[in-house]
């Protein structure tokens, strides 16, 4: 017999007064990790003026328009026929706008053929249509397309952030998969992104990482990890993904002062880093010592170090008399130090032991 006592714990738990919120998922109540959506047919007509008016936001990393005339032609020939068309998912956020998490491509199909912007190619259903655009077409098509219904299931603001990552990383089904900076931009776009996007960009720190800021937000999510690891990594905790998604979360609106003070630390501390190790910096290499490769785990390491300790250009030029190069290169080599930056590297005590490590070795030379 099942003990009647867990059925009314569970309950508990699933229908509370109030509870608190964690961003850890396995650590969210049970009442928490539920997914709080609403389900609405729009018409086309809406649609298209939700996108125009900018109620229908399309995040960045979204923009990309992948498909060909004829599958957008089919999309519409659907459209006329009354073929269900799949699920669109969209994210309310907190000023109540819409951004897409899944639909792109329909919903900018749909937009462009009713600009005009392109002729019905490849059709099965109804070929007598082939090579007309929407202002070509019969008044009852183009009021039957207008009038046509899509679902869309909106995830409400109050979902907590971390299930709603979940379930982006569950429709995440695209041709190209998207990263977890691309998703993490698309649930908490807002001033803190934009700042992201800007520090990611600086040509010194892209020269420094090997264009590892590349297109598709890595640069992003690397500052993120600075700014996120100098405010708390004593307190850190796995997933890396979430530690991310957190600090995200809070930062989401910051204030102009907060963003200003984020820039500053990064910039500094990056021109420090700059000065002192050059084209060396954030980097492993072969015995050789002519191949480099960038290691983000190094780069929390000496990125965090040179932000705490916070050197004078003075004692940072004093370390070209110290073979401070070479003894770099040593120490990130030695036994004791690589296993923090080459395996489990995400693990609580390799993030904890790898800056703490560095941090002394800088410490007695400065």
């Amino acid at each position: 017999m099942i003990e009647k006592n867990k059925s009314s714990k569970l309950a508990d738990k699933l229908f509370p007064e109030v509870e608190e919120l964690n961003l850890d998922i396995l650590n969210i109540p049970p009442e928490k990790r539920r997914l709080n959506t609403e389900t609405y047919d729009f018409t086309v007509s809406t649609l298209i003026d939700y996108l125009t008016n900018g109620h229908i936001l399309i995040p960045e990393f979204q923009r990309g328009y992948v498909w060909n005339r004829a599958q957008a032609s089919r999309l519409i020939e659907s459209l006329i026929i009354n073929c269900p068309i799949p699920v669109i998912f969209l994210s309310q956020n907190p000023d109540e706008t819409l951004a897409v998490i899944d639909g792109n491509q329909r919903l900018n199909s749909i937009k462009l053929y009713l600009s005009d912007d392109f002729e019905l190619r490849g059709l099965t259903a109804y070929p007598e249509l082939e090579g007309f655009k929407f202002s070509e077409l019969d008044p009852r098509f183009q009021r039957h397309i207008q009038n046509r219904t899509v679902r869309c299931i909106v995830i409400l603001k109050d979902t907590h952030p971390q299930i709603k990552f979940d379930v982006f990383e569950r429709l995440n089904t695209g041709s190209v998969k998207l990263n977890s900076h691309e998703l993490r931009h698309g649930i908490h776009s807002g001033p803190f992104m934009d700042l992201l996007e800007k520090l990611g960009n600086n040509k010194t720190f892209r020269d420094l990482t090997l264009n590892k800021a590349d297109k598709r937000m890595k640069s992003d999510e690397l500052v993120l990890r600075f700014l996120s690891m100098a405010e708390n990594w004593r307190n850190y905790t796995k997933p890396l993904v979430a530690f991310l998604n957190n600090f995200s979360e809070v930062n989401r609106n910051a204030n102009t002062v907060k963003l200003l003070e984020y820039e500053n630390d990064f910039l500094k501390t990056l021109e420090k880093v700059n000065s002192a190790l050059g084209k060396y910096a954030f980097k492993t290499y072969d015995a050789s010592l002519k191949n480099a490769k960038f290691n983000a785990a190094l780069f929390d390491a000496q990125m965090i170090s040179f932000y705490e300790l916070n050197p004078s250009q003075e004692k940072i030029n004093s370390l070209s008399t110290k073979d401070f190069f070479s003894r770099n290169q040593h120490f990130i080599d030695s036994e004791d130090f690589n296993k923090f930056i080459s395996a489990g590297t995400t693990d609580k005590n390799s993030v904890i032991g790898r800056i703490n490590d560095y941090k002394e070795f800088l410490k007695k030379l400065l």
